[in-house]
């Protein structure tokens, strides 16, 4: 039975940094299509901020709606998912802040996506959540902006261009520029210093498990190395962007009989891996210390990031090298800055989706990955959006 809901979309966290330019997009779409949409969050005063902020974006004669909900009150959650077809969160870290609100979209049919890169968080969503995710017929998309979806479908993208049938190998290339916004940054180092780092390096439960026909699905070994044919050095990306892709890999029989990924950031010089190699491992090493913790997140407090200049002069692109015995195909995914402008377009675009797309949506419900909730409709709202799909050699 469809219920009829008061809105398609709600953002919550609004007021955050990401959450202002995904409610400034929404805004822009609202005018070229017919959107009935809110923001939520804890503080009344900056949700103003933002309804005011957006005012001009709007539709002549219409105002934004705003709904008060924290992630510690489940009523409010409970009403506000009540309210929608589909939630959107910014609010992070998600592992200290998550949990509750996708609670409250299965109890209430409502679809949900975010902006998580934690690996810890969504594997406990898939231990806890999944069963009953797919029981209520929602869908529980998470890693829906930079991490995972130019990955995650861009690895979609190029299967199709491949035989059916036969083994795959493929890896995808990493080339950005850009920098982050405090949220994120204490994403990073919540799961640097807790749950996730104790994880790291270890399988997720979920992929111990057998597939059916015999299917073998799996990580490429990492390894350092020179690629001449993508312009540098590669060097294995530490992201949760790998575990996706064989999420969505083990789910759809598209990938063949046999599928393997690789994943790795590309840099010009040796030395420069060797640059972001010891800083990052200082980074982690200081995330072990509780003290040294809370002075790494003074470096960049929530509501913070880079300028629009900054964000301006940014830019993505992921290659990706998918060989079978038969055929070999080179394609990429591009766009502009990856953390924020290309970020909320990403978030918004599989919100709008989830809402308008049903009838192009694979089946899979549950906690799900980008390519099993939208897969080539949310390729299609992307592309028209601005950021590219494109083969370069077939």
């Amino acid at each position: 039975m469809t219920i009829e809901r008061e809105y398609d979309v709600v953002l919550f966290g609004a007021s955050g940094f990401t959450g202002r330019l995904v409610a400034q997009y929404l805004a822009e779409t609202s005018r070229k299509t017919p959107l009935r949409w809110a923001i939520a969050g804890r503080n009344a005063e900056k949700l103003d901020e933002v309804r005011r902020e957006v005012a001009s974006l709007l539709p002549e004669g219409t105002s934004l709606p705003v709904i008060e909900a924290s992630s510690d009150d489940a009523a409010a959650l409970g009403r506000m998912a009540r309210a929608t077809k589909v939630v959107i969160t910014t609010v992070g870290p998600y592992a200290r802040y998550g949990e509750p609100l996708v609670e409250a979209c299965i109890r209430e049919g409502a679809d949900y996506v975010d902006l998580t890169g934690e690996p810890s968080f969504v594997n406990r969503l898939i231990e806890r959540h999944d069963a009953a995710a797919r029981a209520a017929g929602v869908r529980i998309v998470n890693c829906c902006g930079f991490d995972s979806i130019p990955h995650d479908l861009g690895v979609l993208y190029t299967v199709e261009k491949l035989p059916r049938g036969e083994a795959i190998t493929m890896e995808g290339f990493v080339r950005t520029t850009g920098s982050f916004s405090g949220g994120t940054w204490q994403s990073l180092l919540n799961e640097m210093g807790g749950a996730g780092f104790a994880a790291a390096g270890k399988a997720p439960p979920w992929a111990k498990d057998p597939l059916p026909g015999g299917r073998v699905v799996e990580e490429l070994r990492p390894r350092v190395r020179k690629e001449p044919e993508m312009g540098g050095w590669a060097c294995p990306m530490p992201s949760i962007d790998p575990q996706i892709v064989v999420r969505s890999a083990r789910a759809l029989d598209l990938y063949g009989p046999d599928f393997r990924y690789g994943h790795n950031l590309v840099f010009k010089s040796p030395l420069a891996l060797a640059g972001v190699a010891v800083g990052m491992g200082a980074i982690v090493g200081l995330a072990q210390i509780g003290p040294a913790r809370k002075l790494l997140s003074r470096l960049r407090p929530s509501g913070e990031g880079p300028s629009a200049e900054q964000r301006a002069k940014s830019r993505f692109q992921v290659t990706f090298r998918g060989q079978t015995s038969s055929r070999r195909v080179l394609t990429r995914v591009s766009g502009g800055d990856p953390g924020y402008g290309e970020t909320s377009k990403m978030i918004a675009e599989s919100a709008l989706c989830l809402a308008f797309d049903k009838e192009k949506l694979p089946p899979h419900v549950g906690v799900v990955t980008p390519a099993m909730a939208m897969g080539d409709a949310l390729i299609e709202r992307l592309h028209a959006a601005g950021i590219r799909f494109e083969v370069l050699e077939a």
